[in-house]
């Protein structure tokens, strides 16, 4: 009979949950999570419709009973704690000798637990117990159950068949009672049976179209194929045939253009039945503009392509290695969704890169012409929280905004009643990896969003600008068989996403993680990755929470890219840069599901990893600790505020810690490079340790490191700073802060990295979490008027804790930067830039070469607080040793001085040589750096107050030689 829904609530309160279950999993872990977009395996109930699920339970069986033994009831089946990882062996954590044991199988979904036993079973099987545990290569595979218990399973079966099934085992006691019964977690035999190479998705060849869909689990599947986006009625329904777990079918070319969904009958583990489950192509490469339609489209063809497009690798910028790389991080609708000289049809669009003469496209061309080499994009794959339909937004009166205080609560309501509504989100809710999203486009039906999307690639390569593609490859943003978001959970559900001992989907990422750990995950990520490669000519890729993926994967994306090549591809894939988030957290923490991308864990694969310990140590405390804990730049111990730190030598001691953590970032944070540490020691950078012991250094090479103090995530630089500072200090004096902080970056070894608007003394109004936070609070002014200071208190979601901090500074006017302190901001970041691509020694491609050239100076426990010096020392021309690098510059220093007053420094390592003001710098409109000396007879420097000065010594070439060098250097770059 059925449970009703009294008797659901009756099991909900009592068997399935315990209180501190539930609430882990309805409270948010991560800053994107959406509520609404959650479903749960193993929960009976649909957190997402808020609907009972159609439970069946055995006559025999009262409730009692299952609140009497939960490991052997109805409820029971919710859960998969059994593992069928090889077609010969099934994987429980039962313990040896417990009983007899049984597989059952349903084709119609019909299991039901009784005192005697599982019912409704079309199979039953006897499994036999195993002494000798799980072979090494299923521990390797699955190392969370390596001490489960192995059961063998006959070789005789119809294993194809029998993983289409609703399956459970069951373990009996010696009086034939049920001990224990769960479901099964089936990729390990998905992945050894049914691993597949060949085509996906709709190929198109002269006369026809196929269709491909891997699901080996699905009992039927047919293509819905329609006219429209709209239209109700389809015009041909076709039947796909299934051949080794691949569904396909072969239709005529004049489908080219029509739309499909697949209908998927197969039986889900959240619901326990067999669903009819109606979704778009996980290989889809056109959507309907409500996305619930997948679009037939050939990217291959000429009608998609811009004028130009096959030929764009030929007018690429060049690289001519990865540290050469520069990547300024930006969202397309920020760049130009208030941009007053972009027409209003083209704001926030993929079309606003294109217009040559835009405020935002001449900030770019500056950036591209000082040196910066990539953007990096936020997600642009087709993502939810933003309907692709303009006119279904809301809007927010822009007047009635600017009407109130700067410290008001009003703008913040007024936004966030809109924000699920509106046309702004970061996009960090992947719905399908391999379609642009269509809310960039004109039209985001039919081929525009392709069309337009190859436009703005176009447009950025051809100002000197590569373009870095942000991918979220470690979750999805629906699952189950209802939500229209949910693609790959329909079609194979269970298989593509990360689940836990008992079943439920693992949220660690912000929700429904992804499993590339399984073959054909693994192989879709590298499948989408070549598709944007190929047919798109992205050069470079950002993994979202790479730690979450694992390392075989990013190898082998690496391996993949690097094999493209112009003659075969179109483009050039030695040169796509790879790097990521090397977080190492959750469930896949010390390689719990296998070898992770984490930071420690990618050495020496030439894949970048975000540098945390830098950033940390610059901006004080981390993002997830006390918002007032200063650091390097914004005044720890020499300009102290409020929070107590402990006494002055605590204090003292925790910057010169932070010093030691900023240099070994400088020399690209690598893991063997060997310095004098804040104790007059000699260490590797590995030997440099965070407050919980873990090494600072790690990374093989420059190309391992993404040094950055600010991103999307969290306030930006000029916010933190406001916001760390004492209070009693200037505007000017923060200004200076946030050159300083810059400085750091551009100037160290490895790959820097800068969020944008760093170069415009960006606000949010002191937003931490702006991903949903509208266009209000992220905006971008290229006129440089306004950096976004005091546009009212950010939303109360995620920083109510910190508004009766953030409330007074918003509301003090002096807080506030003017258009000559944004211009300055922009002429330091440009020149910093130009410094940086002025000589290869501030690029250097090696660690050795990084270890035998960089030195720091100020080093030990008796120097100048806080001051670091560093020096790179190039070869000379016919003189052994060191080759050189550089015609132009023999020996450069960089001196950042984070001290409220100017600073004298004297080194006799550093005497005698012909050093002078960097070019740039005397050049600038800084008067305040040019007041920067040395004293050749003494080794001695003077630095102004909160100042990076650089200092040059010219090569064997003449004054006159170098110069024109340089210059040469600067307007290629």
């Amino acid at each position: 009979m059925s449970v009703t829904v009294i008797q659901m609530s009756a099991l909900l309160s009592s068997t399935i949950f315990a209180p501190s279950e539930f609430t882990r999993f309805l409270l948010p872990t991560h800053s994107r999570l959406q509520l609404s977009s959650l479903t749960r395996y193993r929960s009976g109930f649909n957190l997402r419709t808020c609907r009972p699920l159609n439970l069946r339970c055995c006559s025999t069986m009262s409730l009692q009973h299952q609140s009497g033994n939960p490991s052997c009831s109805q409820d029971s089946l919710f859960y998969s704690k059994a593992f069928w990882v090889t077609k010969s062996i099934i994987a429980w954590n039962v313990g040896a000798g417990e009983g007899e044991c049984y597989l059952y199988a349903s084709r119609k979904a019909g299991l039901c637990v009784a005192d005697d036993g599982i019912q409704g079973h079309d199979v039953k099987i006897k499994l036999e117990w195993t002494n000798y545990g799980l072979p090494r290569q299923v521990i390797e595979k699955f190392p969370h159950i390596r001490d489960y218990a192995a059961f063998e399973v006959p070789a005789t079966l119809d294993f194809q068949n029998l993983v289409k099934c609703q399956l459970a085992v069951g373990i009996f006691n010696s009086d034939g009672k049920c001990a224990s019964a769960t479901g099964l977690q089936l990729p390990g035999i998905l992945d050894e049976l049914f691993s597949y190479t060949g085509p996906l998705g709709a190929v198109f060849a002269t006369e026809a179209v196929s269709l491909y869909l891997w699901a080996p689990t699905a009992q039927a599947v047919q293509a819905i194929i329609y006219k429209s986006p709209s239209e109700a009625d389809p015009v041909e329904i076709v039947q796909l045939k299934e051949f080794d777990g691949v569904w396909s079918a072969i239709g005529p070319r004049h489908w080219e253009g029509c739309y499909y969904v697949y209908e998927v009958s197969v039986y889900h583990p959240s619901s326990l039945r067999i669903e009819k489950c109606v979704s778009n192509d996980p290989y889809a490469r056109g959507l309907s503009a409500d996305g619930k339609r997948t679009l037939l489209v050939d990217v291959d063809s000429d009608d998609v392509k811009p004028e130009g497009w096959d030929n764009l690798q030929d007018v690429k910028p060049n690289l001519l290695s990865f540290s050469d790389v520069s990547v300024y991080e930006l969202h397309v609708r920020d760049f130009s969704a208030n941009d007053p000289t972009v027409p209003h049809e083209f704001q926030g669009s993929y079309l606003a890169f294109t217009l040559q003469d835009s405020a935002g496209v001449q900030h770019l061309k500056r950036l591209s012409s000082a040196g910066i080499t990539h953007v990096h994009l936020l997600p642009t794959f087709q993502f939810a929280g933003v309907e692709d339909e303009k006119h279904k937004w809301k809007n927010t009166d822009i007047e009635k905004l600017n009407s109130f205080p700067p410290d008001s609560e009003e703008q913040q309501a007024l936004i966030t009643a809109i924000q699920d509504e509106d046309g702004y989100n970061w996009g960090y809710n992947p719905v399908l990896w391999g379609v642009p999203k269509g809310s960039y486009a004109s039209n985001a039906n039919g081929p525009c969003r392709i069309i337009e999307f190859r436009k703005m690639v176009q447009a950025l390569n051809r100002i000197g600008l590569r373009v870095v593609l942000d991918v979220v490859y470690n979750h999805l943003h629906a699952s189950g068989p209802f939500s229209d978001f949910s693609v790959l959970d329909k079609i194979v559900p269970g298989y593509f996403l990360r689940r836990n001992a008992d079943g439920g989907i693992e949220n660690s990422t912000c929700v429904n993680n992804t499993a590339s750990e399984h073959f054909m995950a693994d192989r879709l990520i590298l499948d989408d990755l070549k598709c944007w490669a190929v047919h798109y000519k992205i050069d470079g890729f950002r993994f979202d929470l790479m730690g979450h993926i694992m390392k075989r994967t990013m190898l082998k994306a690496k391996s993949l890219l690097n094999s493209l090549s112009t003659e075969k591809n179109g483009v050039d894939g030695s040169s796509i840069y790879l790097y990521g988030e090397g977080w190492d957290f959750g469930e896949v923490a010390n390689n719990g599901r296998g070898i992770n991308a984490s930071q420690f864990n990618l050495f020496g694969a030439g894949i970048g990893s975000f540098n945390d310990r830098i950033r940390d140590a610059l901006l004080g405390g981390s993002p997830f600790g006390h918002p007032l804990h200063q650091g390097f730049v914004t005044g720890l111990y020499l300009e102290p505020n409020d929070h107590e730190l402990g006494d002055k030598a605590n204090v003292e001691r925790m910057l010169t810690v932070s010093k030691d953590h900023i240099q070994v970032g400088m020399a690209a944070n690598l893991r063997d490079f060997v310095l004098t540490n804040c104790d007059g020691q000699e260490v590797k950078g590995s030997e440099v340790l965070m407050h919980d012991g873990t090494p600072v250094g790690y990374a093989s090479s420059p190309n391992e490191i993404i040094n950055y103090v600010s991103a999307h995530d969290n306030e930006t630089l000029f916010d933190i700073i406001s916001l760390k500072t004492p209070k009693d200090i200037s505007v000017e004096e923060r200004t200076r802060m946030n050159h300083l902080a810059t400085s750091v970056i551009a100037l160290s070894q490895g790959i820097p990295f800068f969020h944008a608007g760093d170069e415009m003394l960006r606000s949010k109004s002191i937003d931490r979490d702006s991903y949903n936070s509208g266009d209000w609070f992220n905006r971008l002014d290229f006129s440089y008027n306004s950096n976004n200071w005091g546009v009212g208190l950010p939303p109360k979601e995620k920083n109510e804790r910190n508004w009766p901090l953030i409330k007074p500074r918003l509301a003090d006017p002096s807080y506030k930067p003017q258009k000559s302190h944004i211009l300055s901001a922009v002429e330091n970041f440009l020149n910093l830039m130009q410094i940086r691509y002025s000589s290869p020694l501030f690029r250097l491609r090696t660690a050795n070469a990084i270890q035998e050239r960089v030195r720091f100076h100020n080093t030990g426990p008796s120097w100048i607080p806080g001051l670091i010096v560093m020096s790179i020392e190039d070869g000379h021309q016919g003189v052994p040793g060191l080759s050189q690098l550089d015609p132009i510059y023999s020996y450069i220093v960089v001196i950042i001085n984070p001290c409220p007053t100017d600073v004298s420094f004297a080194n006799l390592a550093l005497r005698a040589k012909s050093l002078q003001l960097h070019p740039v710098q005397m050049n600038s409109t800084d008067d305040v750096v040019k007041n920067s000396t040395y004293d050749a007879s003494l080794g001695c420097f003077n630095v102004p107050a909160r100042t990076t000065s650089v200092f040059v010594e010219p090569s064997l070439l003449s004054n006159d030689h170098m110069y024109r060098a340089f210059f040469r250097i600067v307007g290629a770059s």
